[in-house]
């Protein structure tokens, strides 16, 4: 009779599994820094493109706030001629051709024009998580709070203008007006002293004052400008020294 062995497996040594897991938790530990360390390095890859965008919007701005400036600062100083003529009724025959062209084209304001894509998309998207530095992140937020100041001046100065015009249309007569009317919109400054519609004192009195708001609203508009330029002009060179970039 033929006599069959069992065999025996070989229990394996404590040392083994410990090995064993120790392999296995280095894989997925090495695979999991490496995940991260691509991710980190695709994050930071978004940041500086997103910072560079934003660079590029800030000097775009720069060169708008300065012609803006120009044009909001050239526009108060006719609202200054505007009013001292309208306040001085006894010499204004002499000088109706002035109070024409100041009174068409000093209280028109045009919308300053910005480049807030990159500050949109940034937002909307939820990528401001990816500019880590906190300082640059409330700089940014900071620079662009105060455009709706800005935004705030343009309707009051609208408003403004409303009513400056119902004034107007009592001292002016139309048809200079339409003869001053250049093709592409603009007011071109006549070289004679028209007749004025209305010489009454107290009427002219009435278009300075709305004049003399329109002034004040101008102002509030260049120190916001002013103070944005400021701002944006800091961002930048912010950006430039953090992302290390020309």
């Amino acid at each position: 009779m033929e006599v069959h062995h069992h065999s025996h497996t070989a229990r394996k040594k404590w040392t083994h599994y410990f090995w064993e897991f120790l392999m296995l938790f280095l894989a997925v530990f090495c695979g999991f820094t490496a995940e991260n360390i691509r991710e980190h390095g695709v994050e930071k890859h978004r940041e500086k493109q997103y910072i560079k965008s934003l660079i590029a919007d800030l000097k775009a701005d720069q060169t708008s706030l300065t012609s803006h400036i120009d044009t909001v600062s050239y526009g108060a100083l006719m609202m200054d001629s505007l009013i001292y003529d309208l306040n001085h009724p006894a010499d204004i025959i002499s000088h109706t051709g002035d109070v024409y062209y100041y009174g068409g084209l000093a209280p028109r304001l045009r919308p300053l024009a910005i480049s807030n894509r990159t500050f949109e998309q940034l937002k909307n998207s939820g990528n401001f998580r990816l500019i880590h530095d906190l300082d640059i992140s409330n700089r940014i937020m900071t620079y662009y709070e105060k455009l709706p100041v800005i935004r705030l001046l343009e309707s009051i100065n609208e408003t403004e203008f409303t009513e400056y015009k119902k004034a107007a249309s009592r001292i002016f007569d139309p048809a200079i007006l339409i003869s001053m009317e250049a093709p592409d919109g603009n007011i071109m400054r006549r070289n004679d002293n028209p007749s004025l519609r209305n010489l009454d004192a107290d009427q002219l009195r009435d278009l300075a004052v709305f004049a003399v708001y329109i002034h004040g609203t101008k102002k509030g508009v260049l120190e916001a400008a002013n103070e944005m330029k400021k701002a944006g002009a800091l961002l930048i060179s912010k950006l430039q020294s953090a992302y290390h970039l020309d």
